[in-house]
């Protein structure tokens, strides 16, 4: 087989392993007794992988779950019955998705001291849930997050200004479950899985404050381009600081990036490769973090270090991009099209970046895939880099990576081959 392929499969063993669906499963079959306690039980919840996780926990209590709502993207649905499925916008938020936030706040604030609320969140529930604070406006979150996106900051900062403009992160839908008890079910999408960061935080306590998010607009250049609300409410706090203590509640991590890196190095040894999982923690510039794993592979084909051929090397996390052109595509698009140019003319070596959602940027691709031959078939690759625009150029020559929806999302996963 060819190392493309081996590396489709590779991946595909990372997917089948991040899937939320089995072990939210275990986790509630494990601690059924405990739920004949409630008078109802709630659903709530959002993110790509919103559905799958609802689907899951009906499997396991029926008709226990007295009703709730999921945010979801567009597309991303799943077969439920006691739960509303409401379709929004991702990565700019949309009227859809404010509706749907109201709507699971509403249901949080409704329940009573005998009620259990189980919130089922993963990545992209931050966009997913866009409620916005007094005196900020959707078209004020939405062009915030237009700026951010586009400055390069990490999730983590990004989130800790998301939380300060909501009227349900940081911990603000917990708090408004209370005196009803709270159980979260997260699939982690973010670097150290900070129960915080992911889908911003609506059922955890909130590390950040009003200072930090100021910090972050202000690191990138951007706080003078925020919209004037957004100054005005990270200026002048008052007593509007999230929670720091959020009691009644259990977050549950029922899956991450590590879960999925293990099953495909596993399936990566079964193909033959001498393997290295080289980091789930990879952050920074998308373009940077490429010139490293190129580099790494010209270090194995000429010394066999660190690893010999047949090489495997897999890494996760989630870079950034800094947007300097109009093009269209992803971080994981771009990861392979600056790896591309890196890796130009050198035999037998293959580069994957997919995300395990399944999309990739405002595209309908996971990622892509290239190997030493790409540039010589498209030889104009700087171009296309220099303007953002990997897609076209991938989709031209048939090697983007298009899964469809996948039903979890553990940030990314790299892989480079050498045969």
């Amino acid at each position: 087989m060819s190392l493309r392929q081996h590396a489709l499969e590779i991946f595909q063993a990372a997917l089948a392993a991040s899937d939320p669906a089995e072990s939210i499963r275990r986790y509630l079959d494990d601690a059924k007794d405990r739920f004949a306690a409630y008078r109802n039980i709630w659903l709530v919840g959002g993110g790509k992988a919103g559905a799958q996780m609802a689907a899951a926990v009906e499997d396991v209590l029926g008709d226990r779950i007295a009703g709730g709502a999921i945010a979801i993207k567009d597309g991303h649905a799943a077969a439920v019955r006691r739960v509303a499925l409401r379709e929004c916008s991702h990565p700019v938020p949309d009227e859809r998705g404010v509706a749907a936030a109201r709507e699971i706040l509403h249901i949080a604030q409704a329940a009573g001291a005998e009620d259990l609320v189980i919130c089922c969140l993963s990545g992209g529930a931050s966009a997913l849930l866009p409620l916005p604070a007094e005196g900020i406006t959707l078209a004020d979150k939405q062009e915030t997050t237009r700026l951010l996106l586009a400055s390069g900051a990490s999730i983590h900062e990004i989130n800790a200004v998301r939380k300060h403009l909501s009227a349900i992160k940081g911990g603000q839908l917990a708090t408004a479950a209370a005196p009803a008890r709270v159980l979260s079910l997260i699939l982690s999408d973010v670097i150290g899985n900070n129960l915080d960061v992911i889908g911003s935080g609506v059922t955890a306590p909130d590390s950040s404050t009003y200072a930090s998010a100021t910090e972050v607009l202000r690191k990138y250049g951007i706080l003078d381009k925020a919209p004037g609300s957004v100054r005005e409410r990270l200026a002048d706090p008052a007593s509007r600081e999230t929670p720091k203590e959020v009691p009644n509640t259990i977050n549950v991590i029922v899956g991450s990036s590590d879960l999925a890196l293990t099953a495909a190095a596993e399936k990566a040894k079964a193909l033959g490769y001498n393997t290295l999982v080289l980091s789930s923690f990879i952050e920074g510039e998308t373009r940077d973090v490429a010139r490293v794993h190129a580099a790494i592979a010209k270090e194995i084909d000429a010394f066999s270090r660190p690893l010999p051929r047949p090489a495997c090397l897999i890494s996760g996390g989630e870079t950034t991009v800094t947007i300097r052109g109009d093009g269209k595509g992803g971080r994981n698009q771009e990861f392979v099209l600056a790896a591309a140019i890196d890796i130009a003319g050198m035999r037998d070596v293959c580069v994957l970046s997919a995300g395990t959602d399944g999309t990739d940027g405002p595209t309908d691709a996971a990622g892509a895939i290239c190997d030493g031959e790409t540039l010589g078939r498209a030889p104009k690759a700087a171009t296309y880099l220099s303007r953002n625009d990997a897609y076209p150029y991938f989709d031209a020559l048939g090697d983007l990576i298009k899964t469809g929806p996948t039903g979890t999302n553990v940030m990314d996963v790299r892989i480079v081959l050498a045969g």
